[in-house]
């Protein structure tokens, strides 16, 4: 396990959540290379293999998207509680739910 600590930059996640996140970033960075960002993304999201418990899409339902990088920028619509932005290690991890997208009347 890596022994540096993340720290989140901004949420408005549920602390349990948050948790969850940090932590499957943290086993995310101990099974690939930090420069297979990724793989760390898609592990987070949705972990290979299967059994793992740090799957978001099986944890909290489906629609969620994982960015993993050194640099990178984004603008996002996400669901309300949903949405973690943090840094471990030298990695930025930005962590939401998509929003559903509104239908046209």
């Amino acid at each position: 396990m890596l022994e540096g600590k993340a720290r989140v930059e901004d949420t408005d996640m549920p602390a349990r959540m948050q948790a969850a996140a940090t932590s499957a970033a943290s086993r995310a960075l101990d099974l690939f290379d930090v420069a297979d960002c990724r793989a760390i993304a898609g592990h987070i999201k949705a972990a290979s293999p299967p059994s793992l418990s740090c799957e978001f899409d099986k944890r909290y339902g489906v629609g969620w998207q994982c960015v993993v990088g050194a640099n990178f920028g984004c603008f996002f619509t996400h669901t309300s509680g949903t949405f973690i932005y943090f840094s471990l290690e030298r990695l930025s991890f930005l962590l939401f739910k998509a929003a559903a997208a509104a239908t046209a009347s």
